[in-house]
């Protein structure tokens, strides 16, 4: 072989080598001439460019490869190049195989020996993913410095590596004060070991713990965060990095406590309410039924507390109900429950008793403390309490029959005169089973006409003539006959009944005296009987009633109404104006029962009471050396003293009637003159043509 071959041969090889050597590495490269135009490329820049191969492309330049503004900026570099004769580093963008993507171009000017400018060379580095990584950080950074949660950044061994502004700003304590330091820097002392086991426990099987935890600042504050802690592994997969991000939520979590305080307490005295005391008494039962145990519940209803309220006012009422909440609470241990379900009514929840008998000293207690007097405000209330008592699982196992147990002995206490307590029983039960059959039935009874009038004979005891008589209310029912007046009148008082059955009582017996004004006596008056309850409302206006007797032709004289003394004695405004309405339109008013009461004497004179009616119980014993007889005539003669006439009721004997007219007594009513007797059978004794 010739030295000229082999040199060709070796020129050859030397090709092939630089050719592979260019194809093979990863990055565009390319070299052009002093006007741009592309002399070599290898075969990364041919796919950048998107050539069959290399050679394609050799002889074209920048704007018949690529688009006229990267073209420009091509130009525009390689003639930077040209002209400093110094190498050029740039970031360009380049569109790669219908791809942008950055590059990290590479020129420098090609000289000869003697310096002079033959062209450019230059390499492109894909640096796309590597902006994006830059991009990725720089953004975490933003993130990191400006972000409103706080973090901190610890190591495997759990040292802070690295902490927030925001961490800063939340707990006080700067990036000196903490770095190379453990969190526990920030630790409260408000949670036990358990807690940070279970914390550490959950970091070191699944790498992730969230929560909330109460931690302290600089300055000593306790604040609430929300910390969510994650863990960066390794290549081995160990622990490498922790990330705890957290934020104060000191204010919301005390929004939410004052919103399940303001839903689950009373507001007034700081005990449970209704919700809550149901919430408790429902986990109570749970309770007592796993451990087999016996608990009591207490229903409290201050007496006369509404009287309070309405002489002293709002906020003395208000200040007893906080002095009774206190006086509960000191009268029972911590494990009870005290509640105020609303108003003036508590109760009481006594845990884990030994036995049912073990509740009677602390009701007793309860009445003591109760009954003692309050100091408000410079003001002395008295107040007591009526207390129902029901037992777990004695009485029921039930939540809602309970609380309907402890209710219906609250209120047998408060009727057998209240400051008392009632065990609840099963007498008691059926007792309120037929009350709310004998309600239900009430209710039917005057639509259904089960109503009827009987009228009794007011005598006049110096002439024996009979110009006056009392409407007595009967009932009788369709199945169980005739209902006494004091079985269903309480009842029809509590429900409110009693004012449409009242103005029924009215409407009738003013078409009776109607009658018997032609019948009987031209002033013939009928006497009917007014509940306190039909006083208070407002929807029942004594006007009413004189446009019903006007109406029918009547005047007031013809109706007396009868009250009782416990009336006056609690008479408000609305009372006060009914009684004045009735003397401004002559309607006369008998104190029924008189001498039973608290009697008021100057109440007699302030309200023009007309009639007094001495109870049957001074008249049933009378004789001429009884006490009796002696306050019969004290009363005969003080009525007389202010201008009234006196109605002796119950006589049943002429000695009675002799004994009260000897001392003036002016009239007489009783089984002596007659029973109760319906409307015919009066007419038909009493009547002209009698």
């Amino acid at each position: 072989m010739s030295n000229q071959h082999r040199a060709e041969q070796a020129l050859q090889q030397k090709e092939y080598y630089q050719r592979a050597l260019l194809d093979n590495i990863p990055h565009a490269i390319w070299l052009k001439d002093t006007e741009s135009r592309l002399l070599a490329v290898n075969q990364e820049f041919a796919n950048v460019f998107s050539a069959k191969n290399p050679e394609a492309l050799v002889g074209k330049n920048d704007f018949d490869i690529a688009v006229p503004e990267l073209a420009e900026s091509y130009l525009a570099d390689d003639r930077r190049v040209l002209a400093s004769r110094d190498k050029l580093i740039v970031e360009e963008e380049i569109v790669d195989r219908g791809v942008r993507k950055w590059f990290e171009t590479y020129k420098a000017p090609v000289m000869d020996e003697q310096g002079q400018l033959l062209g450019t060379v230059g390499f492109a580095r894909d640096i796309s993913d590597l902006r994006k990584t830059e991009e990725n950080l720089r953004l975490a950074a933003l993130v990191y410095h400006n972000s409103s949660e706080a973090m901190i950044v610890v190591n495997s061994d759990n040292t802070i590596l690295s902490v927030n502004p925001a961490f800063t700003t939340m707990t006080g304590y700067t990036a000196e004060d903490v770095v190379g330091k453990n969190p526990h820097i920030l630790s409260s002392g408000e949670h036990d070991a358990a807690f940070y086991q279970e914390l550490w426990t959950a970091l070191d099987t699944t790498g992730v713990w969230r929560g909330e935890i109460k931690n302290r600042c600089k300055d000593g504050r306790l604040f609430v965060e929300e910390l969510a802690i994650n863990t960066i592994y390794n290549a081995e997969g160990k622990p490498q990095r922790r990330v705890a991000l957290f934020s104060d939520i000191t204010l919301r979590k005390q929004s939410e406590e004052q919103i399940w305080r303001q839903a689950n307490f009373d507001p007034l005295t700081g005990l449970p309410n209704r919700r809550m005391f149901r919430d408790r008494l429902e986990q109570e039962i749970k309770k007592a039924h796993r451990m087999g145990q016996i608990f009591a519940l207490l229903f409290i209803d201050l007496d006369r507390f509404k009287e309070i309220n309405d002489t002293l006012g709002h906020d003395i009422g208000d200040n007893l109900l906080k002095e009774t909440a206190r006086r509960l609470q000191t009268c029972v241990r911590e494990s009870d429950t005290v509640a105020r379900l609303g108003g003036d009514e508590f109760t009481i929840i006594l845990s884990e008793l030994d036995s049912i008998e073990r509740s009677e000293p602390i009701a007793k207690n309860l009445l003591q403390k109760l009954s003692a007097p309050f100091r408000l405000d410079g003001e002395l209330a008295y107040v007591s309490a009526s207390i129902g008592i029901t037992f777990y699982p004695n009485d029921s196992t039930d939540l809602s029959q309970l609380l309907k147990n402890a209710d219906q002995a609250m209120y047998a206490a408060k009727n057998q005169g209240r400051n008392s307590y009632r065990f609840f029983t099963k007498a008691l039960q059926d007792a309120l089973e037929a009350r709310a059959a004998l309600l239900g039935d009430l209710r039917n009874a005057l639509p259904d006409n089960q109503f009827a009038l009987c009228y009794q004979p007011i005598v006049d005891l110096l002439s024996g003539d009979v110009h006056k008589a009392e409407a007595l209310l009967r009932w009788q029912h369709p199945r169980r006959g005739l209902i006494s007046p004091a079985e269903f009148i309480p009842l029809a008082e509590e429900t409110g009944l009693i004012r449409e059955i009242g103005d029924w009582v009215f409407e009738s017996a003013a078409k009776q005296v109607q009658t018997w004004r032609s019948n009987i006596h031209p002033e013939f008056q009928i006497s009917v009987n007014k509940s306190p309850v039909q006083f208070q409302s407002l929807e029942h206006a004594p006007e009413d009633w004189f446009a019903y007797l006007n109406r029918l032709g009547l005047s007031g004289q013809s109706i007396v109404v009868e009250i009782t003394e416990g009336l006056l004695l609690d008479a408000n405004l609305v009372v006060h104006n009914h009684l004045m309405a009735f003397r401004d339109a002559g309607m006369q008013v008998a104190i029924d029962d008189f001498g039973t009461g608290y009697s008021a004497l100057s109440y007699l004179k302030k309200f023009d009471i007309d009639y007094l009616k001495i109870d049957q119980s001074f008249v049933r014993n009378l004789s001429e050396d009884s006490n009796d007889f002696v306050l019969c005539e004290a009363i005969i003669v003080m009525a007389h003293k202010l201008g009234l006439k006196v109605i002796a009721e119950g006589v049943e004997t002429a000695q009675q009637r002799d004994l009260l007219t000897s001392i003036g007594c002016d009239y007489g009513q009783g089984y002596l003159f007659a029973k109760p007797l319906p409307a015919e059978l009066f007419d038909q004794q009493f009547g002209k043509s009698s």
